[in-house]
């Protein structure tokens, strides 16, 4: 195919100028037609400017909150009386996150080609959630698809403060790791040197810790390219690590079983499954379902993986807390809140009281978090910057010693 740049005007008399692919340039004159558009100017893009694709490289990414929203904006639209390819057209337009647009762009010429907008939306799934895809599906399908858009802002607006607040405190700790990475690198590099060639003429026994870091500083200085091949070769490592099946689950269950970050990642997980689940269940999607795609949303893998398992077990008739207790992941809480749901037929009522609780409950382990994190850091610097002062501030002490002695 061809790629054709045009100008056109749209059925609002708006100017509009972008670029389309096609056999030939007919083709992509008729396809302008049918999309409602008065083509003004129409050629072939040549090698200087032809748009520029590097396989999504440096695509824009589609934040939790542009998708918020996109969904409140589609419910004001939807309620005022716009259907939803205007809409769709709309929000296009309107909409400032490039890969947000191109996906919303795709979406309505699929729904004008008279596919359903949950199908269209699923195609572009790097961009929409499948619980967003879900959720549109059931509005179709009831009729109301101005409320599961709001409840779906509600909940990528719950979403957002949970990872925003998480983010949070992992943003200070490492500052201040990365500034003492350079202060270390700085006083090796620099002070210590400088310090050494004044003691380098004085007949002065150095100290043990001394000469440990001139030895460290004079690797350094002379292997500072290993260094940074090191480290680049482990960041790699960790990344590709990271993403394989034995890396993921050691990470993941680190995260569950540390003490600083296991209490968050339990109640992180524990919201997450409350909210969606409530979500799913409040769109008229059935139990088993529903909790399989609470499980695909879920980012620890051992919390995927007791959604896959509960998802089973309610398929046999088997009350969703009980593999929940089972699964030893959830706290008491979690489970007993749930069958009490489902003993009195509540089950959406309790687990949206439920997600109320832990999302209350991750802003205090995030809290507490950051508060456990911030002294523990302060000591590591001042015990590696302490060592360093002490190692340059020792032989002045052999020094004076020394004068005294005479």
């Amino acid at each position: 195919m061809a790629s054709f740049s045009y100008v056109a005007v749209d059925s609002k008399g708006k100017q509009v100028k972008d670029s389309i692919e096609a056999d030939n340039q007919l083709k992509a004159s008729d396809q302008l037609k049918k999309e409602g558009l008065t083509v003004i100017e129409l050629k072939e893009q040549g090698m200087l400017d032809k748009d520029i694709n590097l396989g999504g490289l440096f695509k824009k990414k589609v934040k939790i909150r542009d998708l918020s929203l996109f969904c409140r904006q589609f419910v004001s639209l939807h309620r005022a009386g716009v259907t939803i390819i205007e809409s769709m057209k709309m929000l296009t337009e309107q909409t400032e996150n490039p890969t947000l647009k191109e996906a919303l762009q795709e979406v309505s010429a699929n729904v004008q080609k008279g596919e359903t907008l949950a199908s269209s939306m699923r195609v572009r799934s790097d961009v929409f959630p499948p619980l967003l895809a879900h959720m549109v599906a059931a509005g179709e399908a009831s009729g109301s698809l101005d409320v599961a858009f709001e409840r779906m802002a509600v909940q990528f607006e719950q979403s957002a403060k949970i990872n925003g607040m998480i983010k949070k405190a992992m943003v200070y700790p490492i500052m201040v790791l990365a500034v003492a990475v350079v202060v270390v690198i700085v006083m090796l590099t620099f002070v210590v040197p400088t310090f050494m060639e004044m003691f380098a003429d004085m007949d002065i026994e150095m100290p043990k810790i001394t000469l440990m870091v001139v030895a460290a500083s004079e690797f350094m200085q002379k292997h500072w390219i290993i260094i940074v091949a090191v480290i680049i070769a482990l960041v790699a490592f960790f990344k590709y690590f990271s993403k394989t099946a034995t890396g993921k689950g050691i990470i993941h269950k680190a995260l569950i079983k540390l003490p600083l970050f296991g209490n968050l990642t339990v109640k992180s997980s524990s919201a997450k499954f409350a909210r969606n689940l409530s979500t799913m269940l409040a769109a008229g999607i059935s139990m088993p379902d529903a909790v399989q795609i609470v499980g695909d949303t879920m980012n620890n893998i051992y919390y995927e993986e007791c959604m896959k398992n509960a998802r089973n077990d309610v398929m046999q008739g088997v009350p969703l807390s009980t593999p929940l207790e089972k699964s030893g992941l959830f706290p008491p809480m979690v489970y007993h809140m749930t069958r009490i749901g489902e003993e009195t037929g509540n089950t959406e009522d309790m687990l949206n009281t439920l997600a109320d609780y832990y999302e209350e409950e991750v802003e205090m382990a995030t809290q507490s978090l950051m508060a456990a994190l911030e002294p523990l850091i302060i000591i590591i610097l001042a015990a590696v910057c302490g060592t360093i002062i002490g190692a340059v501030i020792a032989p002045m002490g052999a020094m004076y010693e020394g004068l005294d002695s005479l």
